[in-house]
């Protein structure tokens, strides 16, 4: 981070089809650290929550746990295509982005084919609630390209996973509502206390629940993104048309 921290509110949303399914985190840039204020999981009305908190916040920026667009090729493909006929193109461009090879290349770590998974409701749902998020604030809230000059409100695609692995962690074991997932939750935090720090009560629901959690690294990754460490889409325009993951340097 710059010597002046940021003036900026973190709100990380860990999506999902249904809203019960959906964490939220609420955050700021302190130093080298992203201090989470808040979070909370399942709430009614995302939508309602999250401009309620941006209402009197500015700038804000919202990352969010999710395909916010679909592959350019297989709109091209599939638009023409009649049922029973070959599909000659790669499986691995028709269904996935530039963004999603991009991070398998540069981290590691492959995101689900939003063109051929079940992600692609939870990227349906996504854009769904920015939209709602839209008419409550009466806000734009467009993809943001850069960390400098925020608007009001804007929005980023981040992956938590990928954040995890690009800070040197790694993402294996700590999904899911077992106790060795809680514990691996619970290690995670001990391990990321140079650059997150949670409120005792936002510490206690990230240990218990992977959606909190992933809310919290979603907060990391915008505050990255804020600061400019982060891995820039090498062509600018299929980035606008299918979107980005932005994703620290590892």
């Amino acid at each position: 981070m710059s010597e002046r921290d940021p003036d900026v509110t973190l709100i990380g949303i860990d999506c999902a089809v249904q809203s019960k399914n959906m964490g939220i985190a609420v955050g700021r840039i302190s130093g080298r650290r992203v201090i989470i204020e808040e979070i909370c999981v399942g709430v009614n009305d995302p939508a309602q929550h999250v401009a309620s908190v941006v209402e009197d916040r500015s700038p804000a920026i919202l990352a969010l746990d999710s395909p916010l667009g679909w592959p350019a090729e297989m709109g091209k493909v599939l638009n023409t295509h009649r049922a029973s006929d070959p599909l000659s193109f790669d499986p691995n461009h028709l269904f996935r982005r530039e963004t999603d090879r991009f991070i398998k290349r540069k981290i590691g770590k492959q995101s689900l084919d939003v063109g051929a998974d079940r992600i692609a409701r939870t990227a349906h749902a996504a854009v769904g609630q920015l939209s709602r998020i839209r008419l409550l604030t009466s806000k734009s809230i467009r993809l943001a390209w850069t960390g400098q000059k925020l608007q009001e409100i804007s929005c980023i695609e981040v992956y938590p996973a990928a954040t995890l692995e690009a800070i040197g962690l790694s993402s294996r074991g700590y999904k899911g509502s077992k106790e060795i997932h809680i514990r691996a939750r619970e290690r995670l935090l001990g391990d990321l206390n140079s650059v997150l720090k949670l409120s005792e009560e936002a510490a206690t629901k990230a240990v218990a629940n992977d959606d909190a959690f992933d809310a919290a690294l979603c907060c990391v990754a915008a505050a990255d993104f804020v600061g400019g460490n982060v891995l820039e889409p090498e062509d600018l325009e299929i980035a606008q048309k299918e979107g980005w993951i932005w994703v620290r340097k590892p």
